[in-house]
């Protein structure tokens, strides 16, 4: 089972050359399991742009639309901890290459679709894949880097983020440009098959070689209770809206409470029998920042990738916009978040903890703006006026999310590495696919129903202006979740250790 035979040929990077220094070979890891994350991230932002081609070309409804985008994020945070722990005993590179291929072939299965169940299918799956290599990502930086070359390390995986903000809105967009608004969306999804063929194989020839191996436990029945939680919250918010809140939504919404409350309890009594519980019931005690970290990091997200979600539907379906000028709309955000990325570590190790602070009211201030946008020009908002809040929110998002990570795992044991980032990218995918179906509600809702699966985007002759008003609707949701994320990060450490005042 050891990977030993790949040591001469493809110079096995050992943890302890990692912790000495950072050479050329540990960049180069680096910039694959980079890759590797933006095709991840890149297949939510690219997919929002894609939703009215997906509701034209697959006869798409809603609720549907919001199931291809929260479907994703739910199965990607589901089997992030498990592959976390596996990863930890059986090594990374198996696992971001088992990941990798899965999410690749998951993709192909996307485009070739016949229908919005089948598509929604093939996204879990997907998410599956994502899942499944992700935690891979930050163990490996984890391993690799220390000290300030791992900030460094933090923060490009941070502008990854705001890389695929620029690059999903608009290849999404030239995509369906050159293809067709019927069937620009299947190739939106095969992309992925052009950059996993190539990522694999150099991935499987430079990736360090498996680890000494750490014994890790499942928790099968955290797992399940986890997924039945978010499944009871998800389910009536999609749902419950398109069947007109019948009795049985807000009953299953009444049920996860005391269903959070079994998995507390069952995590609780694991974790004092010395079992290895879903969620680290353990590194929540011990380590402060940690907690704090997955609550703002849950918090955010389902403020910040809600956006993308809500400024697609508005642009496409409810001004008559092209995939193609919703794909420009977004360029001031990704501009702003490219723009303080990549060098958000340097910050958080001069400013601490205020630098996430910064980030997220910057964030919180772009979406008030734009909500004060929308309330002042009717239905025929701007673009020009909506380029300014965000590129605010955009420099906002590139302070806040990789300094976060930094503070989150920095005071986390590396024999834990794989599951605490793991656990870490959980509370991100699943906040996200919260906000998706919150917000997805509250846009939907105030439309009357809005999408209905067949007559597209890109026309201002089927343009619905009331889906300008409800994204008011959904833009204060997203405030909400932003403003509750910023109260987490006072629960930060006000500094990174081994940082100080000065420089």
């Amino acid at each position: 089972m050891a990977e030993t035979g790949q040591q001469a040929g493809h110079g096995r990077v050992s943890e302890r050359r990692a912790g000495q220094g950072s050479g050329k070979r540990e960049w180069r890891i680096l910039a694959i399991v980079l890759t590797g994350s933006l095709m991840a991230v890149l297949d939510t932002t690219i997919v929002n742009v894609a939703l009215p081609s997906i509701e034209q070309g697959a006869h798409a409804t809603s609720d549907a639309l919001e199931w291809v985008v929260s479907g994703y994020a739910l199965t990607f945070g589901l089997v992030l901890v498990p592959a976390g722990r596996i990863g930890d005993r059986w090594g990374y590179k198996r696992l971001f290459l088992t990941g990798l291929a899965v999410f690749t072939a998951a993709s192909v299965w996307c485009g070739l679709s016949s229908g919005p169940a089948e598509l929604i299918a093939a996204r879990l799956v997907q998410g599956l894949g994502a899942g499944i290599y992700y935690p891979a990502i930050s163990a490996i930086i984890q391993r690799l880097f220390t000290g300030r070359d791992r900030s460094r390390a933090f923060g490009f995986l941070g502008g990854i983020v705001g890389l695929s903000t620029a690059a999903g809105p608009l290849l999404g967009g030239l995509i369906i440009e050159l293809a067709g608004l019927g069937e620009g969306w299947r190739w939106v999804f095969l992309v992925n098959l052009f950059i996993g063929i190539v990522v694999l194989p150099v991935a499987a020839w430079l990736l360090p070689a498996r680890h000494a191996p750490e014994r890790h436990r499942m928790d099968p029945l955290g797992n399940l209770l986890l997924a039945v939680v978010l499944l009871l919250i998800l389910v009536p918010l999609v749902e419950g809206r398109v069947a007109g809140w019948p009795a049985w939504s807000w009953l299953l919404l009444a049920l996860a409470a005391p269903t959070a409350a079994a998995l507390a309890g069952w995590e609780a009594r694991l974790s004092r029998r010395g079992g290895e519980p879903v969620v680290q019931v353990d590194l929540l005690r011990r380590r402060g920042s940690f907690g704090m970290g997955q609550l703002l990091a849950m918090a955010y997200f389902a403020g910040f990738t809600s956006l993308f979600f809500i400024l697609s539907i508005m642009w496409q379906e409810g001004l008559g916009r092209s995939a193609m000028e919703t794909g420009l709309l977004v360029l001031p955000f990704a501009a702003g978040a490219l723009a303080t990325a990549s060098n958000s570590f340097r910050f958080s190790r001069r400013f601490g903890r205020a630098t996430v602070m910064a980030g997220i009211g910057a964030m919180m201030a772009g979406q008030g703006l734009m909500l004060g946008v929308l309330i002042g020009s009717g239905d025929r908002p701007g673009y020009w006026t909506l380029a300014g809040p965000l590129l605010l929110a955009g420099v906002g998002n590139g302070l806040a999310i990789a300094p976060n990570q930094d503070f989150t795992l920095s005071a986390v044991p590396r024999e834990q590495a794989g599951t605490a980032g793991g656990a870490l990218i959980t509370a991100q995918r699943l906040g996200a696919a919260i906000g998706i179906a919150a917000c997805g509600t509250a846009l939907f809702s105030g439309s009357g129903g809005g999408s209905s699966g067949g007559s597209g985007g890109g026309s201002e002759a089927h343009a619905m202006p009331v889906l300008v008003h409800s994204a008011q609707a959904a833009l204060v949701v997203n405030l909400c979740f932003i403003a509750a994320a910023l109260l987490c990060a006072l629960g930060l450490p006000r500094r990174l250790a081994g940082t100080s005042t000065t420089r």
